[in-house]
């Protein structure tokens, strides 16, 4: 590992002009290439004190052995020349989209004597005109289907063309009118090469000259009285409509525009295009990259043009280019854009209309090819045991973490605080096993006591069913480390007992501290769980099963205060680690330097999805509870009332205000009322009551309530 200062330039060598840069390592490979609109002040980023670059801008920096620039004229110049380098060096450092697989595009082969129609993949060639990509090959060939009886344009071999014009007899095509035959002269080159720009135009989107003229033909054909010819045209333009079909229209006044969408997390970024001509959409691709250096939204953005436009010309860049966010230098790649089209070319964020709505079509298709990639990542069983033995190897433990458990905190500015507990077996989610908590013990925003209480519970819990099975000596609070080894007879494996009781159900010792768990569903759509072990009592259990590795999302402090809950508990068999989210580095307790884990390792990879499922589980309760607090109504303080009563006394009565009006006998006539909830619904509503009524002070009007109880 290099020190960066070893080959830091002196500041006068640097010139302070627009220019590209490259980092080498001590083999002379170059790891990063960059660009700037002053060198001097850009390099003087990457040679302050490491301990405050981003650990991917750390990494990269401590690994290069020499940096050298190439100063140019203009920043238009400098972005090409960056491209260049990008993709002769192919920098490990640099943000590279690959395609996930080869894209069919409809190609015209303008280059021959005779074009010819046909699907192509790979690398393009000069003097073919391409049209996509698609995303099956099979879209393609029904679309030319279509068209070849209007366009007879040859899409047959060169070897079939050949045999073709020596027998003097065409193909099948030929025969049956999709093919005009120039193999055997029954069409001049020039003829055929008129049909083939016929198709290209109609492809590029300028299909209603044709269809207009083959509908004057048709009717001028009709007028006559050759009727055979007029069906045909009628046909043809059926056969051109169903082609244009495929396509719908999205964009009107036949604009041509690429549309940019990128998801993104702190690993990885999947970006969608979607390639609109004449309003209609004519092809889409998408790309999953790393993230491996430190690059926000406008940086990926800038990428993908890259990536996307570094090789075309011509019509092949759109006049519009639709894109979530700028790049950091708009004015620069306008003008790169336009150079590679040779017109202006509009690069800009859409912000009403048919084309904010399309974007946000290409945005949910990038959002879900990133789910896909991290679902077949994440089910995939040699990477999910690589991630787990990369997490011990880090970490120091004994074995592979099989059971890891995450705790998150959420609240909103102190109120409705929550927490909660994510379990994963063998690298997948056991959502069944999901817990929620409530934080009741005490008032305000400290996420490092309520991990404490949390951790706290989930473990008191824990000892309480070993005491029960008779794991764990019955006695006071344990002192020592938990016991281990093999389950007791009649016991499952760890892993296979779905949710239990609500808290209500099984109290504990922690309801008397404020702390609860949620009685609610984890996932609701989630499979029924394979039938669980019950204990004496009938109860299913709930906490019986400990993790090898705890994680918390944060850093020291909520390390320190997890490894504080269960030192107090005797626990001393649980690693505990915590993954920061801004910078992605994993804390161990009593450690004064986080663990750096490589961004490309499996073992990273895993525990951030650990982190950020804990953090949406959490985060969800925490917006429901807020929801039902927003909607609760005086009626809810009633205990024992359900919401289906609930709604039988405001149907009864029309509103809470005629319900308060009401007498104990009158709330008993409502089915499902005794008298016993009559008298509590009595108290609540009298307790709920304004002291006096509300008064408009301008109009001096008495402000009535509403069917919701509130004032209006």
């Amino acid at each position: 590992m290099a020190d960066p200062s070893s080959y830091r330039p002196k500041p006068g060598q640097i010139p302070d002009s627009p220019g590209v840069y490259k980092f080498r390592d001590e083999h002379r490979r170059v790891i990063y290439v960059g660009k700037a609109k002053s060198l001097r002040q850009r390099l003087a980023n990457y040679f302050q004190d490491v301990s405050g670059l981003h650990p991917r801008t750390r990494t990269m920096v401590t690994t290069a052995a020499s940096v050298e620039w190439t100063v140019v004229s203009t920043e238009v110049e400098a972005l090409q020349l960056e491209y260049s380098w990008i993709k002769e060096f192919d920098p490990r450092f640099n943000v590279k989209y690959r395609d996930d697989k080869s894209y069919p595009y409809l190609a015209v082969t303008l280059n021959e004597e005779f074009p010819r129609v046909q699907v192509m993949r790979g690398a393009k060639k000069k003097g073919v005109r391409y049209f996509g990509p698609y995303g099956h090959a099979w879209a393609i060939r029904e679309t030319v289907d279509l068209m070849l009886r209007v366009f007879p344009v040859r899409t047959c071999s060169a070897g079939v063309f050949k045999n073709a014009a020596r027998s003097g007899r065409p193909c099948l095509l030929g025969y049956i009118g999709k093919c005009s035959a120039p193999c055997v002269g029954r069409v001049t080159p020039e003829e055929h090469r008129e049909l083939a720009d016929d198709f290209c135009d109609f492809m590029a989107g300028r299909t209603g000259t044709y269809i207009r003229r083959l509908e004057k033909d048709m009717m001028a054909a009709a007028e006559e009285m050759e009727y055979e010819r007029a069906a045909r045209l009628r046909d043809d333009v059926e056969a051109l409509k169903r082609a244009m079909e495929k396509s719908a229209v999205v964009l009107a006044d036949a604009t041509d525009a690429d549309l940019i969408a990128v998801a993104e997390d702190e690993l990885e970024a999947a970006v969608q295009i979607f390639h609109v001509r004449g309003g209609r959409v004519r092809g889409q691709r998408g790309w999953v990259t790393d993230k491996v250096e430190n690059v926000d939204t406008s940086g990926l953005v800038e990428h993908a043009l890259q990536q996307l436009y570094g090789e075309e010309t011509g019509d092949s860049v759109p006049k519009e280019v639709l894109v979530p966010a700028l790049p950091e230098d708009p004015e620069a790649v306008s003008q790169w854009l336009a150079g590679r089209r040779g017109s202006q070319v509009s690069l800009r964020i859409p912000q009403r209309g048919d084309k904010k709505d399309l974007m946000a079509t290409v945005q949910r298709n990038a959002q879900q090819a990133l789910g896909l990639h991290k679902t077949k990542r994440a089910s995939d069983l040699t990477t999910r045991s690589r991630a787990l033995e990369e997490i011990a190897e880090a970490l120091g433990l004994d074995t592979a973490p099989l059971r890891i458990e995450c705790f998150d905190i959420s609240h909103l500015q102190g109120d409705d605080v929550v927490a909660s507990m994510v379990v994963f077996e063998d690298g997948l989610a056991r959502k069944g096993e999901y817990r929620r908590f409530q934080i009741k013990g005490f008032e305000g925003q400290d996420d490092v006591r309520s991990m404490h209480e949390v951790i706290s519970r989930r473990f008191r819990r824990y000892l309480q069913e070993k005491e029960r099975t008779g794991e764990w000596e019955e006695g006071p609070a344990p002192t020592g480390p938990a016991p281990t080894g093999p389950v007791p007879a009649g016991l499952v494996p760890a892993g296979l007992v779905p949710a239990g009781p609500s808290a209500a159900e099984s109290a504990g010792p922690a309801e008397s501290a404020g702390l609860a768990e949620s009685s609610e569903p984890a996932e609701p759509a989630e499979p029924a769980e394979p039938a669980e072990p019950r204990e004496d009592d009938g109860r299913p259990k709930r906490f019986a099963y400990p993790p090898q590795l705890l994680v918390v999302d944060g850093g020291q402090p909520q390390v320190a205060a997890a490894k504080r809950a269960l030192d107090e508990l005797g626990i001393d068999d649980i690693a505990v680690c915590g993954l920061a989210k801004r910078l992605e580095e994993v804390w161990l307790p009593d450690d004064d330097d986080p663990v750096v884990l490589p961004r490309s390792s499996e073992g990273l990879y895993l525990l951030q999805r650990v982190r950020d499922e804990a953090h949406r589980f959490a985060i969800t309760y925490q917006r429901a509870k807020r929801a039902k607090r927003i909607r609760s109504g005086p009626l809810d303080a009633v205990t024992g009332l359900g919401e289906t009563r609930k709604q039988a006394l405001i149907k009864h009565f029309g509103s809470v205000k005629k319900l308060r009006q009401a007498t104990i006998d009158e709330i008993c006539e409502v089915p499902g009322i005794g008298r016993r909830t009559a008298e509590s619904v009595v108290v609540a509503l009298a307790a709920a009551a304004p002291a006096t009524p509300a008064v408009n002070t301008a109009t001096g009007e008495i402000i009535e309530e509403d069917d919701g109880g509130s004032t209006t």
